[in-house]
């Protein structure tokens, strides 16, 4: 039987979702989760993997086992054996040629700041913090000039083991929510780091160092040595995947 999970992380203590023989990751801790429940190894495929300190509110793995389980068993038993900053919190069985990553059509990013003087403590863990004002108008004009199939290469990771750089944003959008500034992004996939790079090089536009047609120059030029810098970890969340509404999964991730 082929069951997929839905996964929320507060991803601050761990380097990163994949598995790391030498540090804790959330994989590595859901799939010891799962194993204790099955009372055998289990493997998840995840639909995409996050970087160290970025949050997941409905990273979406499948996994193959013969043992019978109810679904709210897998749920209860796996939440039971994790750590408070993960927990399952859908189960469900799905067909056989169901796959995490490439059954998957879209996928969504969140980044939180909070521009002000002082520090956050209470939401430390989960914006980015900016000492100065930002523009959001500004920085959702400039950032509609990366809507549709690019090359992404000004916001690449060096790092990036991607064959090809070209995407397809869907949509992103940057808007005041109370005190916090949003950027929100739906691409087809996105490339290492690419979220945050992009993030990185609104700031000084938001700021009003650079002027929004900035945004356009920098994805044309291709260059990564020109663009901002990568914006940090904490503020980021991957919202989830969405797949077509044929393999029935919970509306959070259906398109």
């Amino acid at each position: 039987m082929r069951i997929a999970l839905g996964v929320e992380y507060d991803g601050t203590d761990f380097f990163g979702w994949q598995r790391l023989s030498h540090a804790s990751t959330v994989q590595g801790a859901l799939e010891k989760a799962l194993a204790k429940v099955a009372a055998q190894p289990v493997e998840v495929t995840a639909a995409g993997r996050t970087d160290a300190g970025v949050h997941g509110r409905c990273q979406v793995v499948h996994f193959d086992t013969d043992v019978v389980r109810d679904m709210r068993g897998w749920i209860l038993g796996a939440c039971s054996n994790l750590p408070h900053s993960v927990a399952v919190t859908w189960a469900q069985p799905v067909a056989d040629d169901f796959h995490a990553r490439f059954s998957a059509r879209a996928r969504q990013y969140r980044y939180r700041i909070l521009p002000r003087l002082v520090r956050p403590a209470l939401d430390a863990r989960f914006v980015a913090w900016e000492r100065r004002a930002l523009d959001a108008e500004a920085m959702h004009v400039a950032a509609q000039a990366l809507i549709g199939e690019h090359d992404f290469s000004a916001f690449r990771a060096i790092s990036c083991q991607a064959t090809h750089a070209r995407r397809n944003v869907h949509s992103i959008s940057v808007f005041r929510e109370d005190n916090q500034v949003v950027v929100e992004i739906q691409a087809n996939a996105f490339l290492h780091h690419m979220v945050r790079n992009i993030v990185g090089s609104l700031l000084p536009i938001g700021r009003g160092e650079q002027p929004v047609a900035w945004m356009a120059e920098l994805l044309e030029g291709r260059n990564r040595e020109v663009a901002g810098a990568t914006a940090p970890a904490e503020g980021l969340t991957f919202l989830g995947p969405r797949y077509e509404a044929h393999w029935g999964l919970p509306m959070e991730v259906t398109l």
